[in-house]
Parts: structure tokens; C-alpha cells; sequence
């Protein structure tokens, strides 16, 4: 079911519980990706929803202004994470930036900033760290080897894609919903079994893109300048089995390729 947009924000707990989940109990490696933070040349410099406390606290006597300053920093993050996809594509970025301080990010908030992807993990004493000192982290799940591969497209084809894959008694494993783009996850495939799939195909739209493994996506309860990722279809895990379930790419293959036709093709802009 999806989150109701401008419901309030996971507390740390909540949100290290949902990764430890991820990490531990389906087995999926992650990483904390970029924080949304305050642009540059707002009450100074540049301050992260992790370091707003923090500043106000190591103050002198405007310990008051900088405790208001950050209080209104937590305010407009919070409203970034309920924003949905129609504010978002009218209003990019204009209130909050990314971690990263990329001026042309395309992914704020939603790619692998510090750890880089290759540290991700199943650790659980590692986890516990990371979202106990950044306990805002997006979460990303380094996609291939033995974690879920992707496919995603936007967001108004996946919606159609799944109508279509019901009505045809398809089954679907669990499906992302970001602002703008909605990702199915899938079995493990490598580039030759990708490439034989393709290869049968007479087009295959750039709208529509493949996350394998050296590739990410974002999980909830991760949060973007565009709004909150959230479980379009949660991960279900079949009676007597240890990780949820993930359909095979080539069962949902034909239908994505044909709702993705009718999506903008999107160019090389891999945003959320």
C-alpha cells in the first residue's frame, strides 16, 4: 500500500528497524546514500538534516536564532519527503539539495554518497552504525550478485504495467514507487542473460532501464528532494522460505517494454 504523502517521517528507530530488515533478514547488501540537506547560502553554509541539531547546539549567545534556523531547516526537509511526483517535476530542488553539494545532482538524496556502493553490506553490527550516526541516510540496495536486480520506468507506466501483468495473472515480486519512477524487482540476471532477453526484441525504450549488478536503487524509506520511496507492493516472503519473493525478468520483460513505449523516452537523466 502506498504512503500517504505528507505522513510523518520514520523516526531513527523505525527507520534502522526497516534496514536491518533489509539487510539481515532478506539478505539484500545496502549502503546509506546522500541526506538531503539545506542549500548552500541559506543561514550560511549549507546544512545537512543531520547536522542542523548540532550547530545550534555548539552556539553561543544566538544559541536561540540557530535553534529557530534549524528548526525551520527540519521543517522543509519534512515537507520535501511528502512532496509528491506533480510539485516535484513543477519545483525541483528549490527548497532542499543533496548531500553531495552537485549543483546538476539528478538523483538527490537517492544514491550512494559516503560509504561509495562497493561497502555495501548485510552486517548487522554495520548497519546499526551507519543509521545510528546518519539516521536520515536514504537507504540504497547495491542491485545484482546475490541481491534483486530492477527494472524501473516511470512512474505512469508502471502503474499501467502492473494493471496489465494482473489482469494477465501475472505475479509480481516487490515493486518501488518513487516520485517519478517506479521499479520492479526481479531475480538476479547477468549482461548475457539480459542480452539474449533483448535481443528478441524489436525496440526497447530508454525509458525504461535495467539495474544490475555494479548498479543501485533507492528502498524505502528513503527520502528525495522529489518526495518519499515507498513500497508500491511490499516484499512478500513465500511460507518455509527465508528472502521474499522476485519474479524472473523474463515473465514481466514484454509488458514493461510495451508501457514504457507510450513514456516519455527520458534521455540519459536518471532522476527519482
Amino acid at each position: 500500500m502506498r504512503e500517504i504523502p505528507g505522513r510523518q517521517r520514520l523516526g531513527r528507530w523505525a527507520r534502522r528497524s526497516a534496514v536491518l530488515t533489509t539487510a539481515t533478514q532478506w539478505d539484500w547488501p545496502v549502503v546509506p546514500g546522500a541526506e538531503l540537506r539545506e542549500p548552500v547560502g541559506r543561514y550560511g553554509s549549507g546544512s545537512s538534516s543531520r547536522s542542523s541539531g548540532s550547530s545550534s547546539r555548539s552556539s553561543g549567545g544566538s544559541g536561540g536564532a540557530q535553534r529557530s534556523a534549524a528548526r525551520g531547516v527540519r521543517a522543509r526537509l519534512a515537507a520535501a519527503a511528502g512532496r509528491g511526483s506533480a510539485e516535484a517535476e513543477s519545483d525541483p530542488g528549490a527548497d532542499v539539495g543533496c548531500e553531495c553539494g552537485r549543483a546538476d545532482c539528478v538523483v538527490p538524496g537517492a544514491h550512494p554518497y559516503d560509504p561509495d556502493l562497493l561497502a555495501a553490506t548485510t552486517d548487522a553490527r554495520m548497519i546499526r552504525w551507519w543509521w545510528s550516526t546518519r539516521p536520515h541516510a536514504s537507504v540504497i540496495l547495491a542491485t545484482g550478485g546475490r541481491a534483486p536486480c530492477a527494472l524501473s520506468l516511470p512512474a505512469g507506466a508502471g502503474a499501467a504495467a502492473l494493471r496489465t501483468l494482473d489482469a494477465r495473472g501475472i505475479r509480481t515480486g516487490p515493486v518501488v514507487a518513487g516520485p517519478t519512477r517506479w521499479a520492479l524487482l526481479v531475480q538476479p540476471y547477468g549482461l548475457a542473460e539480459l542480452g539474449e532477453l533483448l535481443y528478441a526484441l524489436d525496440h526497447v525504450p530508454s525509458s525504461l532501464r535495467f539495474h544490475s549488478e555494479g548498479g543501485y536503487i533507492a528502498l524505502p524509506p528513503s527520502s528525495t528532494t522529489g518526495g518519499r520511496v515507498s513500497w508500491e507492493r511490499p516484499p512478500l516472503t513465500p511460507r518455509g522460505a527465508r528472502t521474499p519473493y522476485l519474479p524472473h525478468t523474463a515473465t514481466l520483460l514484454d509488458v514493461l517494454v510495451e508501457a514504457s513505449a507510450t513514456a516519455p523516452e527520458g534521455g540519459d537523466r536518471l532522476t527519482y
